[in-house]
């Protein structure tokens, strides 16, 4: 059997880029619904992207961990709308906990009580769509290389792009760690389990994570990090001016889109933003002295890719403006959700990239 070469190799990979757009846009269709059954879809979705396209990489392995955090928040939502009540109306009494009474200071804040069918399935429908942006962002870390991340970003931001890669490995590595050490610990015969095995295991991770930050700034010094051209001052004003000039475009742009009374604006003004803030960039790049080898380029994989993510967020935005109920389920009176056809169907849209993206060879 051949061996596969690096150029073959890289035929297989796709742009860093192109999963984070897709992931983002996931993110942002999650927003736009509380419908569980959408929002389950939309996790199925990506889950089976991710069990498809993911690598072997340590960093791969962080989608668990962001599903069991996600679980976690949809929890402590469903613990606080027991706790401290919710402002839903409701009739149907489930349960009627031993209520603190509060000074009249905290009016509107209530300790215990009664607690409803109503506001237990609001807490739940909020708390499934905060989950389902966090499992969005999980996918996303379990298929993008933050090292690959790092190298298509432009010049200019390449400074923050660093702080953010390093920010964003933290997660990843920290998993990988702990997996490592619980599966050493079990080898040996000892627990892995319970506080003494947290404890005995959260030592060395910190004593790796100290060592990975001194060799992290080693390799940054010895490769020059932070060194800038000298750029004559006309281009240094003029970057400046683009850069300041399109993020209050953007801004500008944003707040009309938003508001009725800037409709008529708001779009050029946030397409013009987004222009001059994309020229500051180039210009700024200038500045940065760093070449790229072999840089990943960005295919009709990579525009099919974050097509589809962009897809399923564009049509999850319309079915919320010409459907709301649908998205939206009620909950005085209490009624089961329904699942709407076409929004469903936009949802599947997410699974053309397992599709596109051939899976890594075993």
């Amino acid at each position: 059997m051949s061996v596969p070469t690096p150029r073959h190799q890289r035929r297989g990979t796709l742009h860093p880029g192109a999963w984070w757009l897709w992931s983002l846009a996931l993110g942002t269709a999650a927003t736009r619904t509380t419908n569980p059954l959408l929002l389950a879809l939309l996790v199925t979705a990506s889950a089976y992207v991710v069990a498809t396209c993911r690598s072997r990489a340590p960093w791969s392995r962080s989608y668990t961990a962001f599903a069991k955090l996600a679980a976690a928040v949809l929890l402590i939502r469903l613990a606080f709308a027991l706790l401290l009540g919710s402002p839903i109306p409701g009739t149907h009494v489930l349960v009627t906990l031993p209520e603190v009474p509060l000074p009249h200071w905290a009016q509107g804040i209530r300790l215990g009580g009664e607690v409803t069918a109503e506001a237990l399935v609001f807490a739940l429908y909020d708390g499934l769509k905060l989950a389902t942006l966090l499992i969005c962002v999980g996918a996303a870390n379990a298929l993008a290389n933050p090292a690959r991340l790092l190298k298509s970003l432009p010049g200019a931001l390449y400074e923050m792009g660093v702080a953010v890669v390093v920010a964003l490995t933290f997660a990843p590595n920290l998993v990988a760690d702990v997996q490592r050490l619980r599966a050493a610990r079990r080898l040996r015969g000892r627990p892995d389990r319970g506080i003494r095995g947290l404890l005995q295991v959260g030592l060395p991770v910190l004593e790796g994570a100290l060592e990975r930050s001194v060799a992290l700034a080693a390799a940054m010094d010895a490769r020059g990090y932070g060194r800038s051209a000298d750029v004559p001052a006309p281009v240094r004003r003029t970057t400046t001016a683009l850069t300041l000039g399109g993020l209050l475009g953007v801004c500008a742009g944003t707040y009309g889109l938003l508001t009725a009374e800037g409709g008529t604006y708001g779009l050029p003004v946030l397409l013009a933003g987004v222009a001059a803030a994309l020229a500051g960039l180039r210009l700024g790049g200038r500045r940065t002295l760093r070449t790229r080898y072999r840089p990943d380029p960005w295919d009709l994989r990579a525009w099919l890719v974050a097509g589809s993510g962009a897809a399923v967020a564009a049509l999850l935005a319309l079915a919320s403006a010409s459907d709301p109920e649908a998205l939206h389920p009620g909950v005085v009176p209490l009624t089961a959700p329904a699942l709407p056809l076409w929004p469903a169907a936009a949802m599947l849209l997410a699974l053309l990239s397992a599709f596109i993206v051939p899976k890594e060879p075993s």
